[in-house]
C-alpha cells in the first residue's frame, strides 16, 4: 500500500492553509483505505485552523465531510470492498464499549470520540489528519456507504451539515402536523429545511435579512419570518412545536423561545459558547418549554441520513472548490458568501 499523502495543512493560527505531505498508517485488521474524491468545507475547519477554541495541535489537516473510493481493506473487514463509494464524517473512533457506543451514539462516547482531525488515535497516540488530503485510513465501523442515487460531491456535506440537522429532527420525532422553525440560512439551515419538509412538517425560516426571503422560499420553506421585524415576531408567538437553531455565534434566544407553543423545544446545533444575552427562564418555566442541544449523529444514523437523502432526492447545495483557493474560500465563508457549502474537488490536490 502506498502511504504517501498530499494534503493542505495549517502550521499556526495565522499561517493559512498550504501544501503538506505525510504518510498514512498501515492498515489495521478492521481498517478501510480510501482514495478521497471530495471533501466538504465546514465552519468548524476555520475554527481549528485559526485555533479559535484553543485546542488545535499544529500542523492541522482539516476536513470531516469526506467522500471517496475504497482502495484496500484489512483482513477483518466484511462490509466493504475495493471500489465501493464511501463516506467518513466527524469521527473515526470511540471506545466502542460504553452505553453510548453500544446504543450507536458514538458521538456521545463516555470516553470521548476520536475526531477525524486534530484527534488522538486510540492505538498509537498519533494526531489524526482529515480530508483535505488525497487518502485516509479509517476503521470500518466509522465508514458509511454512499448510495448510488446520490451525487458523491453533493453528498459530502451530509456527513456533517446533514447529520447535524437530521439527528435532532429524528430524535425529537418531528413529523406531519408539526410546525418547525429553522433559524439561520447557511449550510446547516438549508439542510434543516429540506429534512423537516421531507419528514412532513410545516417549515418556517427565520432570517434577519429581508434579502433572503426569496432564497428561503426557493429552499422549500412554507413561510419566512424576518426576525428583525417585531410585528412578524409578535404574530408568530406561541405557534411553533420546534425551533432548529443553526446560528453558530451568540444571539438572543428569547424572541425565538416566545414563538414556541407550550411544550415546544428549542434545539441548539450551532452555538458552542455561553448564551448571551441571558435566557429569561420564565419563558421556559411558564410554558414548560425545553432548551435542548444536539451533536452530529452516531454511525447508524449517519448511514440512515444518506439513505434518507437518496430516497427523498435530497442534496446539499454546493460550490465546487479548487483546493488552491481554499484560503479565499475561508474568507468568503466568514462573510456568508457561499450557497451553501464549499466542496473541495480532490483532483485539484493531485
Amino acid at each position: 500500500m502506498n502511504h504517501a499523502t498530499k494534503a493542505y495543512a495549517a502550521t499556526s493560527p495565522d499561517s493559512g492553509l498550504g501544501p503538506y505531505a505525510f504518510d498514512r498508517r498501515d492498515l489495521r485488521a478492521d481498517d478501510v483505505a480510501i482514495e478521497i474524491d471530495y471533501c466538504g468545507v465546514c465552519h468548524t475547519d476555520i475554527h481549528f485552523v485559526e485555533n479559535d477554541w484553543g485546542m488545535t495541535q499544529y500542523p492541522v489537516v482539516p476536513g470531516h465531510e469526506v467522500i471517496g473510493r475504497v482502495t484496500a481493506v484489512g483482513p477483518d473487514v466484511k462490509g466493504f470492498q475495493e471500489g465501493d463509494t464511501v463516506g467518513v464524517g466527524c469521527m473515526v473512533d470511540s471506545c466502542r464499549s460504553c452505553s453510548a457506543c453500544e446504543s450507536g451514539l458514538e458521538q456521545y462516547c463516555l470516553e470521548g470520540m476520536t475526531l477525524t482531525y486534530n484527534g488522538q488515535d486510540r492505538h498509537d497516540g498519533s494526531i489524526t489528519f482529515g480530508g483535505y488530503s488525497t487518502r485516509i485510513v479509517v476503521s470500518d465501523r466509522f465508514v458509511v456507504r454512499v448510495p448510488d442515487a446520490l451525487d458523491p460531491a453533493k453528498a459530502a456535506p451530509l456527513l456533517c451539515a446533514g447529520i447535524t440537522t437530521y439527528s435532532p429532527l429524528r430524535h425529537h420525532g418531528v413529523g406531519p402536523g408539526h410546525k418547525v422553525g429553522v433559524i439561520g440560512m447557511g449550510g446547516l439551515g438549508h439542510m434543516g429545511v429540506k429534512f423537516a419538509k421531507a419528514l412532513g412538517a410545516e417549515v418556517t425560516i427565520f432570517t434577519r435579512s429581508e434579502a433572503k426571503v426569496r432564497e428561503a422560499q426557493k429552499q422549500g420553506a412554507d413561510h419566512v419570518i424576518v426576525s428583525t421585524d417585531e410585528a412578524q415576531m409578535e404574530a408568530a408567538a406561541d405557534t411553533f412545536d420546534f425551533m432548529l437553531d443553526t446560528v453558530p455565534v451568540q444571539h438572543d434566544l428569547n424572541p425565538y423561545l416566545n414563538c414556541l407553543k407550550y411544550d415546544g423545544t428549542h434545539i441548539l446545533v450551532g452555538l458552542l459558547e455561553p448564551i448571551e444575552p441571558p435566557l429569561d427562564a420564565g419563558g421556559l418555566v411558564f410554558k414548560r418549554r425545553v432548551l435542548a442541544g444536539s451533536l452530529i449523529g452516531g454511525m447508524p444514523e449517519t448511514q440512515e441520513v444518506l439513505d434518507f437523502c437518496a430516497e427523498h432526492n435530497i442534496t446539499c447545495d454546493v460550490e465546487m472548490l479548487d483546493i488552491r483557493n481554499v484560503n479565499e474560500a475561508y474568507e468568503r465563508m466568514k462573510k456568508g458568501d457561499v450557497k451553501y457549502r464549499f466542496v473541495i474537488d480532490t483532483a485539484t490536490l493531485r
